[in-house]
């Protein structure tokens, strides 16, 4: 039975993991210009941490305790789903006539993030109840994964057709999963094995990055927006992998 120390630290910290997601508000001090500018950058910068995040930290976590066959295939399981969740948003968007249509994508990073912040909610939570230090160590990772990637879901909410305040609103929303795991980790007290879905939610960043975010930031005209582009993707993705280095 968990105390009442160890259940104030884990809705505590997920509440304050949940509220990272409030820092694509300080974009309400820049000038439209400026954020438009901004928006792609962003978007790089997300497909690298959501690349990172699975490559260097979702994926060997998972597969560690899976064999190698049914780890591809819950990574694939994931993939395939959002894949067919786009289509069908898709189809569904193509029959609704709207002034401003939001892209389908806006609404997969919302559930990929809701499924992820679940994980990691429960995930982290699991780890601090097998060993608080640990868990604090673990928070931490996440909090410095989380910043650059909210920042970069927010940018790709209003680049996809959401105005400043719904974005952050949703991004929010999706955000309070993470709470949700970690008290369900704590109920549950590290009964359920979560290894097949990391994997899962690793092969949905993996096509949300690959499919609709590399796509969005490839098409620059001029060689310096490229370059920014790009220097901005690398960034994500390398900070990840630093961050996996760290803590091995």
């Amino acid at each position: 039975m968990a105390s009442i120390d160890t259940f104030v630290w884990i809705l505590s910290g997920g509440l304050l993991m949940s509220a990272i997601a409030l820092v694509g508000g300080v974009t309400v001090l820049l000038k439209p210009a400026t954020l438009d500018r901004l928006l792609l950058p962003f978007v790089a910068l997300a497909a690298g941490t959501l690349l990172g995040g699975a490559f260097f930290h979702m994926i060997p976590e998972g597969a560690a305790a899976l064999p190698p066959l049914f780890a591809s295939l819950w990574l694939a399981l994931g993939f395939a789903t959002f894949l067919g969740l786009e289509q069908f948003l898709q189809w569904h968007q193509s029959h609704r006539v709207a002034a401003r249509v939001r892209q389908p994508f806006t609404y997969l990073i919302l559930l990929g993030d809701g499924i992820h912040n679940f994980l990691g909610g429960l995930s982290i939570a699991s780890t601090f109840l097998l060993n608080p230090a640990a868990g604090i160590v673990a928070w931490v990772a996440a909090a410095a994964h989380e910043v650059p990637q909210e920042l970069g879901d927010f940018g790709i909410l209003v680049h996809g057709g959401f105005n400043r305040r719904h974005a952050l609103l949703w991004n929010l929303v999706s955000a309070l999963t993470f709470p949700l795991g970690a008290l369900l980790a704590l109920g549950i007290a590290q009964q359920f094995d979560v290894s097949g879905l990391v994997l899962f939610g690793a092969g949905t960043f993996i096509y949300i990055a690959a499919s609709d975010l590399v796509p969005e930031i490839k098409t620059a005209k001029r060689l310096s927006s490229a370059a920014v582009h790009f220097g901005f993707f690398v960034i994500g993705l390398g900070g990840m992998f630093l961050l996996a280095h760290a803590l091995q």
